[in-house]
């Protein structure tokens, strides 16, 4: 449960303004301690401690993840990823190694292990090529109005992605036929060579050019999708953006990405939020902002004035006599939500006294009569600045 978990910055003791090269440096230090191979008396905390620090670094070393879960923390609302999404099913330690973990395909984290691991867990370096992999992530924009952002919205995109092939059905192979495992790799995708060398023999590895590091040649490629196993197509989702978004912010799809390798799970989809301008209102955080233009009468004598709201509502307003231009004032909670919370802003408007540019002759003579009326105050000099 999100509310049982620790805030990632503290599980790493970074700051949220922390470097990519410190985070790491934090993680290596963490993963390390807490290893449970480093850690044989006590594997069961150790392992709870590793999980711990290594979703945390999964979520924080990912640009997306890392902005989603600052503006959203554990449980966003329904269609924003949660930070970690998939990160439990990521770790599980079995006693020799992490069953699984293709600690190859991590990039960072496959640098962090080798180098204190001496080249991935169990000093196993070569990935199967064979194992199930997630597919790459999407990412689109999508713009909305302001009114739809105060309101929340459900719109149709569409989206360019590829899909199963619906004739091979992902094998790649003509139907009828399988691939066959790779002769001169035998199914390991790399080439392992040993060179003789001034300082000893040495080995290195390659990939299989052959199989181009698949593991598996398909010698009848699909005639649809030519030996692919999947077909680029548009595609329509249809995606929730919830009340109180703002511009910039992402809304993620779980499992709208491309599709996974080998059976692996299929990426994600993260759509950027940008939001047209109005002509009325502006938003400062959960708050919107207008001018309200009143009349020289109003703002004398003081009026109640019917404030238009953005979700199309009136609300009456009474503002005192001798309202001057420039005063703002406050309609509490008619703000926007929270996406982060059930709170909401509020709402500010700042009266415009008008001033009218052409009177009548018997408006202009009820003004000078108004001003003789009026008692005159004495004038107080300014002292001078020296003396």
């Amino acid at each position: 449960m999100a509310e049982n978990k620790r805030d990632y910055y503290e599980v790493l003791g970074v700051d949220k303004n922390v470097s990519d090269d410190d985070l790491k440096r934090a993680y290596r230090k963490l993963a390390k301690k807490y290893h449970p191979d480093a850690n044989p008396d006590n594997k069961a905390e150790a392992e709870a401690k590793f999980k711990e620090v290594t979703e945390a670094y999964e979520v924080l070393s990912d640009k997306q993840k890392r902005q989603m879960y600052d503006q959203f923390g554990f449980n966003g609302p329904s269609g924003f990823g949660g930070a970690g999404g998939n990160s439990g099913s990521y770790y599980s330690y079995n006693g020799s190694g992490f069953g699984g973990f293709d600690f190859g395909d991590l990039g960072g984290f496959g640098d962090i292990f080798s180098s204190f691991f001496g080249g991935g867990v169990g000093g196993r370096t070569n990935r199967n090529p064979n194992a199930p992999k997630q597919g790459a992530n999407l990412q689109t924009n999508i713009e909305i109005t302001f009114e739809e952002a105060f309101l929340g919205v459900q719109r149709e995109i569409n989206i360019s992605r590829s899909e199963e092939c619906s004739t091979c059905k992902g094998k790649g192979s003509k139907p009828g036929t399988n691939p066959e495992t790779c002769s001169v790799c035998h199914g390991t995708g790399q080439i392992t060579q040993t060179v003789s060398t001034m300082l000893g023999q040495m080995q290195t590895t390659r990939t299989c050019s052959n199989c181009g590091g698949r593991g598996k040649v398909i010698k009848e490629p699909c005639p649809e999708c030519r030996g692919r196993g999947r077909i680029k197509k548009n595609v329509k989702i249809t995606v929730k953006i919830p009340e109180g978004v703002d511009e910039g912010q992402t809304v993620a799809l779980r499992g709208q990405g491309e599709p996974g390798v080998n059976g692996g799970s299929q990426g994600d989809l993260f759509i950027i939020v940008h939001i047209k301008r109005h002509n009325i209102y502006t938003r400062k955080g959960d708050h919107v902002l207008c001018d309200i233009p009143i009349t020289f009468t109003q703002a004398t004598l003081g009026a109640e004035l019917e404030i238009p709201l953005v979700d199309g509502n009136k609300e009456k307003y009474k503002i005192p006599e001798g309202t001057q231009t420039g005063t703002k004032f406050t309609i509490r909670n008619k703000g926007f939500k929270n996406v982060n919370g059930s709170w909401r802003g509020d709402f500010i408007f700042t009266v415009i006294v008008q001033t009218p540019k052409k009177l009548t002759t018997e408006q202009r003579n009820i003004i000078i009569e108004l001003t003789k009326t009026k008692k005159k105050k004495k004038t107080i000099k300014k002292r001078e600045l020296f003396g």
